[in-house]
């Protein structure tokens, strides 16, 4: 019954989705009144939120009858997974990712823009709306029936349920990577709006400040969950998968900084264009099989289909974006020395290395398909091109502050505390300990960054007027939590250490001042799941000894076992304890020892990083809230005065 109601809810999402592309052309071209557009915009945001609901009552009820629920739900599992279990497979999470287009689809259609770029623009997010709801509907469909019926599942897969992060990381990247539809939504529209399209950029701003925060909180959840349940004891790999989710937050950063220069129309364009197809690359990633990651779906016959979408996308937007009328050249420039010139070099900078990171994401499958040999890019690759890059643009970062002033003598006065800050830095660190280049070249800039953003903020605050605004003063933020981000990458990866050891009973392994003794191993469990728990004796830094427990828990229903380490979490740094093997008779246990310095700057970082496109977009959008509000209200009748007036 639910499998047959959801299927229905599908069709009815397509059919509604189709129809509102049609009614929102007809708005764009005839002029046609909006009221019906909208309500058929909103018809296909409840049947996401109808498929979901749906989706989401079999998996509380244990339906086995439908297929999404036989191969993913189980009697044993707790609430919150069951209920996170809707996005833990390729089909379900199609249903979650319908739920967030519709509610953005949603958001825009009510919003009071251009009349014919909001149109053309609404035209191009129901087509994507009715790509995925057909996608949903006929290649993966969740709600197909099974038989003959099973009677429990294996539940959702198990690393899917060591970390509460499962219910906030997908919905948190998905948010960020369809709130990208929107500027490129608009950036296709403008050409065909006319006049309408002129403001685009402007009214785009705001939407892109949101999905680049989201997507920045959910890569920062990533990395966390991957650090917490992987047990491998880092946080990025450079597997194809994160760079798939670090691709548009390249791109997007880069619109977000050259929207900051008058002009560079067809640069802002193509900016907006590429993050949006490159979510649709990575959906393709991920989804299709074509990749080996612990982040992607299974094998599904989703990629032809979805390979064939984004080369659509792709020559549509080539089509559209190339349609504009070449800028008028303008006589001089801004000087080579200028904030201007900065914030398009640190564009090139970020479009530069998302470009590197695209080549080695999809050179294997290139090389695979054309040769038929399998080849991979490590993260070697990425750490002689992309981390170089990565640090000249914080050496940018720290320059651009500073240029604010229009005095250029000040403007390079006041880089000498930073650039003093830098070097300092970079002699004390390199003298206390070797970091080596590129570690210690990181914390060089940052403290650069860091200073000059401190005298920056301070100049702001000495002076009344704009330069308070939250907006001005978001862009700090996040340069801040860029820098210590860097700090955390550079610490984490320059200072740690760790051991791998077979341990008997009574026996210690040693990384620098932290040991662990192992005290003896328990198991618990049954037939259909069993766990493994080393109980070892941490001691560090003369600290009397505290007892951690990492573990390997084994589920029979997947015949998979998954890692359950111990973390000691600090304010400097992180003691990491994974168990890897235990012998039969339980005498001796592998055990793997990490030291993470710094690692806790990341997760600040990150914060601090989402938090400020937040506080940007909410003081983006508010004069423009301010503005509506005002011209909306009726003025009141003129009133005469002087002599001649009416008592």
């Amino acid at each position: 019954m639910l499998g047959d109601l959801g299927t229905a809810g599908l069709a009815v999402g397509l059919s509604c989705a189709t129809l509102t592309a049609l009614l929102w052309l007809r708005v764009a071209l005839f002029g046609a009144a909006v009221r019906t557009a909208r309500r058929g915009t909103a018809a296909t945001l409840a049947a996401a939120v109808l498929a979901c609901a749906l989706l989401e009552t079999a998996l509380l009820r244990h339906d086995f009858s439908v297929r999404f629920v036989a191969e993913n739900g189980g009697r044993d599992v707790g609430l919150y997974y069951t209920l996170t279990s809707l996005w833990s497979a390729l089909d379900g999470s199609l249903l979650l990712w319908l739920l967030v287009l519709g509610g953005y689809a949603a958001l825009l259609s009510r919003r009071a823009y251009p009349p014919r770029l909001h149109a053309y623009a609404m035209v191009v997010v129901s087509v994507v709306m009715m790509f995925f709801f057909a996608l949903s509907t006929f290649a993966a469909n969740p709600f197909r029936a099974v038989s003959p019926v099973p009677a429990d599942g294996p539940g959702p897969n198990p690393l899917l349920q060591q970390h509460p992060a499962m219910g906030v990381h997908p919905p948190l990247l998905y948010a960020g990577y369809l709130g990208l539809v929107v500027p490129f939504a608009f950036a296709l529209a403008a050409p065909l709006a006319g006049r309408d399209g002129a403001r685009w950029v402007r009214l785009a701003r705001p939407w892109a400040l949101v999905a680049w925060a989201a997507l920045t909180g959910g890569i920062g959840m990533g990395a966390w969950w991957s650090y917490a349940v992987l047990g491998w004891g880092g946080y990025w790999a450079w597997d194809p998968v994160e760079n798939a989710s670090l691709l548009p937050w390249l791109t997007a950063t880069a619109f977000l900084h050259t929207t900051l220069v008058r002009g560079r129309v067809a640069w802002h364009g193509a900016l907006a264009c590429a993050s949006f197809l490159l979510v649709l690359l990575g959906t393709f990633l991920t989804r299709s099989g074509a990749v080996a990651s612990v982040h992607a779906f299974t094998d599904s016959p989703l990629g032809p289909i979805l390979l064939g979408f984004v080369l659509l996308a792709v020559v549509v937007s080539a089509v559209l974006t190339g349609r504009r009328a070449p800028e008028p050249a303008r006589a001089g420039g801004p000087p080579a020395l200028s904030r201007a010139t900065l914030v398009l070099v640190h564009g090139v900078l970020l479009v530069t290395i998302a470009a590197v990171v695209l080549i080695g994401t999809i050179l294997p499958l290139l090389t695979t398909a054309l040769s038929g040999s399998a080849s991979s890019v490590g993260p070697a690759y990425y750490q002689r091109t992309a981390v170089p890059l990565a640090i000249v643009v914080l050496l940018v970062m720290g320059v651009t502050p500073a240029l604010r002033v229009r005095d250029r003598s000040a403007a390079l006065s006041r880089l000498v505390v930073p650039a003093a800050a830098g070097l300092g830095t970079v002699a004390l660190v390199g003298l206390l300990s070797r970091p080596g280049p590129a570690a210690l070249t990181a914390f060089g800039a940052a403290g650069f960054v860091l200073t000059g953003l401190a005298g920056d903020l301070a100049h702001r605050l000495r002076r009344p007027g704009p330069h308070r605004r939250p907006a001005r003063l978001a862009g700090l933020v996040a340069h801040a939590g860029l820098a210590l981000i860097a700090v955390g990458v550079a610490g984490s990866s320059a200072y740690g250490r760790d051991a791998e050891r077979t341990l008997r009973v009574g026996e210690t392994l040693r990384v620098s001042d932290v040991a662990v003794r192992l005290v003896g191993v328990d198991r618990t469990g049954g037939s259909g799941s069993m766990a493994v728990r080393a109980r070892l004796a941490l001691t560090a830094s003369g600290r009397p000894a505290r007892t951690i427990t990492p573990a390997l828990r084994y589920q029979a229903a997947r015949d998979t076992a998954v890692t359950v380490p111990a973390i000691g979490t600090g304010p400097l740094r992180d003691t990491y304890v994974t168990l890897l093997a235990v012998a039969e008779d339980s005498g001796t246990a592998t055990v793997r020892l990490a030291v993470n310095p710094l690692v806790g700057l990341i997760w600040a970082g990150g914060a601090l990083t989402a938090a400020s496109g937040l506080l940007a977009a909410a003081a983006t959008a508010r004069p423009r809230i301010r503005t509506a509000a005002r011209t909306g209200r009726p003025r009141p009748a003129p009133v005469a005065v002087g002599p001649g007036a009416a008592p």
